[in-house]
């Protein structure tokens, strides 16, 4: 097994409400010409049960971005300071230091950058010039549990390392002006931006602080990847020269209630587990629906998923970062009983599952 050793996050400093970000998007994303269509889209913001976001850029500079060049260089701008902090933040809640980590992988799905961010990570965090480092970009939604699950496979043959995963969404640069689409209108109001960082030991390295200290270290027992046929539409990206376009289907908790709870019975089963033995849920907030399709194909408890309601109300869906902010409010916030079971799970463009197995 390796060891999660401590979660740390960062979100941008320009935080809005969710009725403030609706009226000022609504001129930008429907023209001027199409404003008898803004009622549809405040009923879908609020609809998204998100009630305060946190943007890259101050509110009024979404009126016109520059074109995807533009974006993406405040992409890799904000990017990069908000991966650093929560970089950092990891690493001291772990009582490690730069210098310890082996291997850094990062995620992201919202810009690209050639050196990529944990290249420039290097230098701005003191890694040392061995580190070795990891670039995935793609995975959407799906990536902040897919990290943590190919984290784990690393560690498990370098018993002896400190590893890092790092996920920067900054979902609000994808925006497109001229998308009238309704998925595109569900976009504008549900994601939010933000960064997590999550540092992982094998189980020849310990991490820093003491074993009282009252930080839970849940260790990863196993993990189960999840590909659903014909759903490579479900959700993602069309790329072209404004950047990235929503693909976003009505169909998505469809496909959670029909896949979701074979997936997970079948998991557990492997290692002498059922449903109801999974004592603290860590999921990503898709969205209400997803949430909802959740809670019913498992029959979860009243409660289970109350943190991933309550981050999907302040700071919106982060993409890849988000699973990773409610695991760290996760090791905050509860104290599961030691060796009791947890559950780590997202799904993401693929249309795919990634199911992480806990030891608390």
């Amino acid at each position: 097994m390796s060891v999660i050793a401590a979660v740390g996050s960062a979100v941008p400093d320009h935080r809005y409400p969710q009725a403030e970000i609706t009226e000022a998007l609504g001129v930008t994303v429907l023209g001027e010409a199409h404003l008898d269509r803004l009622p549809v889209m405040r009923r879908l913001h609020t609809s998204s049960q998100v009630a305060t976001r946190h943007l890259a850029l101050p509110l009024e500079r979404y009126a016109d971005l520059g074109g995807f060049t533009a974006s993406n260089d405040v992409f890799i701008e904000v990017g990069l300071d908000l991966a650093e902090r929560s970089v950092r933040r990891a690493l001291d809640a772990a009582g490690l230091v730069p210098e310890d980590v082996d291997l850094v992988m990062s995620v992201s799905v919202t810009g690209v950058a050639a050196p990529s961010l944990d290249a420039r990570l290097v230098a701005r965090l003191g890694l040392r010039p061995d580190v070795k480092r990891l670039p995935v970009f793609g995975l959407g939604c799906v990536a902040g549990a897919a990290g943590v699950a190919r984290v784990h496979d690393y560690l498990l043959g370098h018993p002896d390392d400190v590893a890092v995963l790092v996920s920067v969404e900054l979902c609000s640069l994808t925006l497109q002006a001229d998308d009238r689409s309704m998925a595109n209108l569900v976009a504008s109001g549900l994601f939010g931006d933000g960064a997590a960082a999550v540092v992982m030991t094998g189980t020849g390295r310990a991490a820093g602080g003491s074993p009282d200290d009252g930080r839970p270290r849940p260790r990863v027992v196993d993990t189960r990847s999840r590909m659903y046929p014909g759903t490579d539409r479900v959700m993602g990206w069309d790329i072209g020269t404004t950047g990235f376009k929503i693909v976003l289907d009505q169909s998505v908790p469809d496909v959670v209630e029909s896949y979701l709870r074979e997936d997970v019975e079948k998991f557990l089963a492997d290692h002498g587990l059922t449903v109801a033995d999974i004592g603290t849920w860590v999921a990503h907030p898709g969205g209400p629906k997803v949430l909802e399709a959740v809670q019913r194909s498992l029959d979860l408890p009243e409660g289970a998923l109350s943190l991933t309601w309550d981050s999907l109300a302040a700071v919106g869906n982060l993409s890849s970062a988000s699973v990773l902010q409610v695991l760290e409010a996760t090791m905050r916030e509860r104290r599961p009983e030691p060796g009791s079971a947890g559950l780590l799970l997202a799904m993401g463009p693929g249309f795919c599952a990634e199911l992480v197995l806990l030891s608390w």
